[in-house]
């Protein structure tokens, strides 16, 4: 019997191949963003350490210090792989997992703070409070809720001794309220009601947690409740005032500042109305368009509405290039080459996004103006140089390739920018269909999508294929609404011959 069983050489190079395909996913799994991630959470694992050990350390008891570091540590990582199961971004971008250790630690700092100087930590209740506001605004309900409850453990932690496992339930139940009733924020009151509605579920959190079995109700006994729920109802009214700055420091945009931006009276719009009113236009379909699909697949449809008004602001400095203002006259770029003509018009991207940063437009709003081209191809320029490479004596010394003539990207990275994607590309063909019937619409707007898939344009937003077909079926019923038929209206009795003077008249 032989020691080794012989392969054919078919499985040998498909073991081959599996092994490859493994070693490749390790070496892209540890890639530099992760190890730094990984360097700032054990950052973070030693001053949670520290923090909570202050006691150890002032007595030298630093053998003390173990239990609490093993604790740590293993909360650490289970908020790691929480981190990188539901927010992969923070892990691939340092700067987003030092804001999060930063404010976790900012907020045991303030807990322990609280704890050494009082009998009773008040403050873990509001910086419980205050952590889950600002990881909703931040993120979404789904990880505020789970980061939420690993800071409520470290608080509870922080506190001190002189707790029990009342605090932590009324932290968490403070914290929880606060997730789940901030959704979307489109009032000016809006924090200030979830603050009210946490305060009121706080309060009767802790009286009831408070109250034994058999004792005397008293006054007494909803004292420390009702300062529970005062800190709460002023975190809400500190959080309301600085939402503006928390917007900024956590590069988003809430409802409320995203409506703010639809006015016509904003600036950038104001400026795109007066002097490209072709494109204007364009972008307003354009947004009711993606606004639509993207609500189909259960997207942020407000910033695609958004997102798609200022996508093609940078058409303002060269709008007579554009056939959408040209309004009649000859097209300039009769007197340019293919190539002049191809930089002009992919140029348009690049000066978007400078004055989107010149007029302070949010970080949000500013990927749809990079993205809404991706990657993709010029083609009546590129299908023009090559026409006229064809000819003969072309002074031109090469064939053109397709890599000069494409945007520069980036590619859409959100499903929102997908579908504005989309949405500018179907506007435009639909646009230029001499009778746009439902049929035809359909036709073109699955062209276009198969197209923009099988050119890898929707590689990285995590776009399925349902959803690109719920997103198809959407922006077929918007359009065929938009080009609707009419019916004709009849025509008026010719006004001329009953004002023509008769013979009698004139003589």
């Amino acid at each position: 019997m032989p020691l080794f069983k012989k392969t054919s050489p078919r499985r040998s190079r498909v073991r081959k191949g599996i092994t490859a395909e493994r070693l490749s996913q390790v070496a892209s799994f540890a890639t530099a963003d992760l190890v730094l991630s990984g360097f700032v959470l054990l950052l973070f694992a030693a001053f949670t350490v520290a923090v909570l050990s202050f006691e150890a350390i002032q007595r030298a008891q630093y053998i003390s210090m173990l239990p609490t570091g093993i604790v740590v540590l293993l909360i650490c990582l289970a908020v790691g792989f929480y981190v990188h199961q539901y927010q992969r971004r923070i892990v691939a971008n340092r700067t987003r997992a030092l804001a999060l250790a930063g404010l976790f630690a900012l907020m045991l700092t303030i807990t322990k703070i609280d704890a050494l100087l009082s009998s009773y930590p008040l403050l873990a209740t509001g910086t419980a409070v205050a952590t889950a506001i600002i990881l909703t605004i931040a993120y979404n309900q789904r990880f505020a809720i789970g980061m939420s409850l690993f800071y409520c453990i470290f608080a509870y932690l922080a506190a001190g001794e002189q707790t029990n496992m009342n605090l932590f339930l009324v932290m968490a139940g403070g914290s929880l309220v606060c997730c789940f009733s901030l959704g979307e924020i489109r009032t000016w009151t809006k924090l200030l009601e979830v603050g009210a509605v946490a305060a009121l579920v706080v309060f009767i959190m802790a009286a009831a947690l408070n109250i034994l079995p058999g004792q005397a109700v008293t006054l007494g006994l909803f004292w420390i409740p009702a300062l529970h729920a005062g800190v709460t109802v002023l975190v809400g009214i500190v959080a309301q005032g600085l939402l503006p700055l928390i917007e900024k420091a956590c590069r988003v945009a809430t409802s409320m500042t995203l409506v703010n931006y639809t006015f016509a009276s904003q600036p950038l719009l104001k400026r795109l109305a007066m002097e490209a009113p072709g494109t204007y236009s364009h972008s307003l379909q354009v947004s009711s368009i993606a606004e639509a699909a993207a609500e189909a697949i259960g997207r942020n449809g407000l910033l695609c509405r958004v997102g798609a008004l200022y996508h093609d602001i940078g058409k303002v400095n060269k709008p007579g290039y554009f056939v959408e203002n040209e309004l009649g006259s000859a097209s300039r770029h009769k007197e340019l080459s293919p190539a002049m003509s191809q930089l002009v018009i992919v140029g348009h991207v690049k000066d978007g996004i400078e004055m989107a940063r010149e007029y302070k437009l949010p970080v949000v709003l500013r990927q749809f103006i990079g993205t809404h081209h991706g990657t993709t191809l010029v083609e009546y320029f590129y299908h023009e140089a090559k026409k006229r490479h064809g000819k003969k004596g072309s002074a031109a010394p090469k064939e053109p390739s397709e890599s000069e003539f494409r945007y520069a990207g980036p590619k859409p990275r959100t499903k929102e920018a997908a579908t504005v994607m989309l949405a500018d590309a179907v506007e435009s063909a639909v646009r230029t269909l001499p009778e746009p019937t439902p049929t035809k619409i359909e036709a073109a707007v699955h062209n276009i999508a198969m197209k923009r898939l099988q050119d890898g344009q929707f590689d990285q937003s995590d776009l399925t294929l349902r959803e690109l077909s719920r997103i198809e079926a959407s922006m077929v019923k918007t359009l065929a609404a938009q080009y609707h038929g009419r019916i004709a209206y009849p025509k008026a009795p010719d006004m001329s011959e009953r004002s023509e003077p008769s013979q009698s008249q004139t003589t």
